[in-house]
């Protein structure tokens, strides 16, 4: 459980007003004490995450927020960083006391879940101290409710089943690529080995792919991009399917035969995380580029960039190759995400390892929004080399 990472855990938000018990409440779920407790209104200032078993939904992610009603400069603050854990949440737990009946704060906040399509668990906790009336706000928020007294631990499991009963069933798709492999196919995993591999490791996406395809009683092959002509002409027959890293598509796609499907990591978790469909639309869009116009280049994850970097060099010297000129090419990195997304042209997009779907679903939304396509490293890498049509053919 604790190797699973935290892209591919459930991840469950717990939202209300200052000094409702949030905290308490995911103490009490983690049956630890993870997040600070106090009388004080206004403890917890940045969303605190953590992971742990829910059985039978498995891995998943806590996140305990700030207050709805935060105040001043810095609960602006407070309250803008959980805006953006809204973002990341696959299932969302109002928290409701009956302290103060006005719920407009509530009603306000259970819009946003609900426009994000984001499942909704209402917790009525402090049950020891005054119950709000439940037909009441059942009137007004449509959901299903559990009476908790979180400090004491009371009716938590009850809690938890209600989190069971209504958590969403698609959050990430089953699989990355063992709906287009059959048992005992043959499967050919290309990972070069260049300065940007961790060394000692593999990369996150190449270890996924890797374990789906043994999940799916399929037989993985992994080679580097310089001994694939010679494993290939050592097979004696030809592989199932060949993944690829997309930095190495131009290689790859001359090296292994048209008649033997070509796909690469990248392109799996955009189909994996986000929507391919949408992806390789916005791929097509670099053929309309022209110099001078502005391109955003997102990356899920911060890490230190070294020489070739793929976001920072790699990617922006093949397209301004062929735009023919210079390009304006911002770089963002991990949860931020530019507001004036409306000034580019084409949002590049990383493979999104680190991302859960409905980080990456949200970026789409949002892009979709601003009115500007969106693709992702190796949808655009493909499309630049000329073999997207190919890359995609068996995904789609």
């Amino acid at each position: 459980m604790y190797d699973t990472p935290k892209s591919n855990r459930l991840h469950i938000a717990v939202f209300g007003k200052r000094n409702a018990g949030k905290s308490s409440l995911v103490n009490s779920l983690t049956n630890q004490s993870i997040s600070l407790v106090s009388d004080t209104p206004g403890t917890t200032t940045d969303p605190v995450f953590k992971t742990m078993e829910l059985l039978p939904l498995g891995p998943v992610v806590i996140i305990d927020t700030a207050g709805l009603d935060d105040e001043g400069a810095l609960g602006e603050l407070r309250i803008k960083k959980t805006m953006e854990v809204m973002d990341r949440t696959d299932l969302s737990l109002l928290v409701f006391t009956g302290e103060n009946s006005n719920y407009s704060m509530e009603e306000q906040w259970f819009h946003e879940l609900k426009k994000r399509e984001i499942p909704v668990v209402g917790v009525i906790n402090k049950i020891d101290i005054n119950t709000p009336n439940e037909e009441q706000l059942k009137d007004k928020f449509p959901i299903p409710f559990v009476k908790v007294n979180a400090k004491d631990r009371i009716n938590i499991s009850a809690l938890k089943q209600c989190i069971v009963e209504n958590a969403p069933t698609d959050f990430e798709m089953p699989t990355i690529v063992g709906d287009i492999i059959k048992p005992k196919d043959m499967v050919i995993v290309v990972a070069p080995q260049d300065i940007q591999a961790p060394k000692g490791r593999l990369i996150l996406p190449q270890v996924q792919v890797i374990r789906d395809i043994l999940d799916y009683d399929a037989m993985a092959l992994t080679v580097k991009d310089t001994e694939l002509e010679d494993l290939l002409k050592a097979l004696g027959k030809k592989p199932n399917l060949v993944i690829t890293d997309s930095q190495v598509f131009k290689k790859v796609n001359e090296i292994v035969p048209k008649d033997i499907p070509l796909t690469s990591f990248s392109i799996l978790m955009a189909r994996y995380k986000g929507n391919l469909e949408v992806f390789v639309k916005g791929a097509k869009i670099i053929n309309e580029l022209k110099p001078g116009d502005k391109v955003l280049i997102a990356e899920a994850c911060t890490h230190h960039a070294l020489k070739n970097d793929i976001a920072r060099e790699k990617i922006p010297a093949w397209l301004q190759n062929k735009v023919g000129g210079n390009l304006h090419i911002e770089v963002s990195t991990g949860v931020d995400f530019p507001e004036n997304l409306h000034e580019f042209k084409l949002i590049i997009h990383c493979g999104s390892c680190m991302f859960t779907r409905k980080q990456l679903m949200s970026r789409l939304i949002k892009a979709e929004e601003a009115g500007v396509p969106i693709t992702n490293f190796g949808t655009a890498i493909a499309e630049i080399n000329g073999i997207l049509d190919r890359v995609v053919k068996e995904l789609i």
